[in-house]
């Protein structure tokens, strides 16, 4: 009877430490998860200020005088009077 209790409580405790192996390896794999989340959002992030910082140069330039000009050549085909436009159809 008390050989029985000692292999029984012996199981017990295996099968706790394996239960308990088992939920840390589980938990480290879910971290990993979560720092590779964390660098892919934090390379994001960066491209996005990147971006941000690219459109507020662009909406300053948007109200010069040069790129109203560039837009109405290149979008509008407007041109000066008198002013003659060479295209070079050899290519």
């Amino acid at each position: 009877m008390k050989k029985n209790k000692r292999i029984y409580r012996k199981l017990f405790i295996v099968i706790i430490a394996i239960y308990v192996i088992l939920t840390l390896a589980n938990q480290q794999k879910t971290l990993n998860q979560y720092s590779k989340n964390i660098d892919k959002l934090e390379e994001q992030i960066e491209e996005e200020k990147e971006y941000k910082e690219e459109l507020a140069k662009k909406k300053e330039d948007v109200n010069s005088l040069e790129f109203i000009e560039q837009t109405a050549r290149e979008k509008l085909d407007m041109y000066y009077p008198n002013e003659r436009i060479y295209i070079d159809n050899g290519m």
